[in-house]
C-alpha cells in the first residue's frame, strides 16, 4: 500500500475507531457536563487532562508507526505489509488499546464523571477479546515465527522498563 493511501486510511480510521470510542461514546454518556463530586477533585482534573493528553499523543504516533514502518494502517481492512515493531511498540504490543483507555480514564476525571470508568472497564474487556480472539492469531499467521518472537519478548499490557531490541534477522526491516 502507497505511503499516501495508507495515511489517509489511517486518518479515516483514527476518526472512526478511537474518535468514536475515546470522544462521541463518552460525550454521549457524560454530555462533557462537569460534576463536583469531591471537594479535593481539583488535582483529580489535573491528572485526568495529563491522560488525555498523554492517550492522545501516544495514539496518533501510533497510527503514524503505521503508516511510516508498516505501509499499512491499524484497520483490520487495511494492514500493515510489515509488523509495526519500533516506537513505542518496543515497550508494549498494544499501545493505541492503551493510549484509548488512558483518554477514557482522563475523561472521568477531568469532569468528574465516574459513570466514564464503568464505560471505561467495558472497553478493556472488549478491547482485552479483539486482541486475544483476532489480532494475535491474525498476526500470528501472517508474519509467524517474527510475531511469536516479538510477542515473547515485549508484553502485551504492561510495559517493559527498557525497549525491545529485535535479533538481526527478526528486525522490522526484513521481518516485517
Amino acid at each position: 500500500m502507497r505511503k499516501g493511501l495508507a495515511a489517509a486510511g489511517s486518518a479515516v480510521f483514527f476518526v472512526l475507531a478511537p474518535g468514536v470510542v475515546a470522544g462521541v461514546i463518552p460525550w454521549w454518556l457524560s454530555g462533557w457536563r462537569i460534576d463536583e463530586p469531591l471537594p479535593y477533585w481539583a488535582p483529580l482534573r489535573v491528572v485526568g487532562v495529563a491522560l488525555i493528553g498523554a492517550g492522545v499523543l501516544v495514539l496518533a504516533q501510533a497510527f503514524a508507526r503505521f503508516v511510516a514502518e508498516g505501509s499499512g494502517t491499524p484497520a483490520p481492512i487495511a494492514p500493515t505489509a510489515r509488523l509495526v515493531v519500533g516506537g513505542l511498540y518496543r515497550y508494549v504490543r498494544n499501545p493505541m488499546y492503551l493510549a484509548v483507555e488512558a483518554i477514557i480514564v482522563g475523561e472521568a476525571l477531568a469532569v468528574g464523571q465516574l459513570g466514564l470508568l464503568l464505560y471505561a472497564s467495558v472497553v478493556a474487556l472488549a478491547f482485552f477479546g479483539f486482541v486475544r480472539g483476532y489480532e494475535e492469531p491474525t498476526l500470528r499467521e501472517k508474519f509467524g515465527p517474527t510475531y511469536d518472537a516479538y510477542r515473547r519478548a515485549v508484553p502485551g499490557w504492561w510495559p517493559r522498563r527498557h525497549p525491545w531490541e529485535p535479533a538481526s534477522d527478526e528486525d522490522s526491516s526484513s521481518a516485517g
